[in-house]
């Protein structure tokens, strides 16, 4: 048998080093952040989209609730005063809808609510005395500006008031 040795400068010379340049390295750096740029606003416009959409869900909840409780209310004998048991939860009513607090209009809609809320949603002011506002929020950038708000009945044969939905801090 026979073995040949050959010495590193030999080898280094027939074989050749592959990698990328300092300018193809460059490049994909600025094209990887032109993506990045061109992306990131369509993101972020997600997100409002998003919350946007998930305060006219709750507009509609709220909507269907107080019409449903209404409909309770009118067609029970004798017709419901002070509170409407729907789906085993009392919710309490004022002028046969359901009154602007926890107890009434978040109750009918099935909201749940809180600073720390896992459906995402808080309240503010609220109260269970005729034609007083309470302010249903989506939690996220600005929850005040993210919004729109209930008012009980301010009299019997009245119906509430939904305010329209403010959306610039979502």
């Amino acid at each position: 048998m026979c073995f040949e040795f050959r010495d590193k400068d030999h080898i280094s010379a027939r074989g050749r080093v592959s990698g990328f340049t300092l300018i193809e390295l460059i490049v994909v750096i600025i094209i990887l952040s032109i993506l990045a740029a061109t992306a990131l606003p369509r993101f972020a416009n997600l997100q409002v989209q998003a919350r946007v959409a998930k305060l006219n869900g709750a507009l509609g909840a709220v909507k269907g609730a107080s019409a449903l409780s209404h409909a309770g209310c009118l067609a029970s004998t004798p017709q419901c005063s002070a509170t409407l048991l729907m789906e085993g939860v009392n919710v309490t009513m004022v002028h046969a809808y359901p009154t602007a607090d926890a107890a009434g209009i978040i109750t009918a809609a099935g909201l749940n609510v809180g600073p720390t809320s896992p459906d995402g949603y808080n309240i503010q002011g609220g109260g269970a005395a005729a034609g007083t506002p309470v302010t249903v929020m989506v939690l996220g950038n600005d929850p005040p500006n993210c919004s729109f708000t209930y008012t009980s009945p301010i009299a019997i044969n009245q119906s509430p008031v939904f305010g329209i939905l403010v959306t610039s801090g979502c």
